[in-house]
């Protein structure tokens, strides 16, 4: 459909910029804008789901989790965590 609006001269020089950078026609461009501007908004209040926790008393005896170079330590020694606990 051919219809007549009026842009801000500044603005339709940015479309046009923008346009030509995508080697398409302005009105093709201003046509996706819209489609964007009008299409239904997303729910982005979605609740995420629960982490599962589980069972402990927090960390391994002897970590310090203020401590880089002990955690570091840790996890590049050769013990299996699983042996740790």
């Amino acid at each position: 459909m051919r219809t007549t609006i009026r842009i801000d001269d500044d603005l339709y020089r940015r479309a046009k910029a923008r346009a030509a950078t995508e080697g398409r026609p302005v009105g093709e461009l201003i046509a996706d804008a819209l489609r964007v501007a009008l299409a239904p908004e997303r729910d982005d209040s979605r609740q995420l789901p629960e982490l599962p926790t589980y069972g402990g008393s927090g960390t391994l005896e002897g970590v310090d989790l203020s401590s880089n170079a002990g955690l570091h330590e840790l996890m590049e020694a050769d013990e299996p965590v699983d042996a740790l606990r």
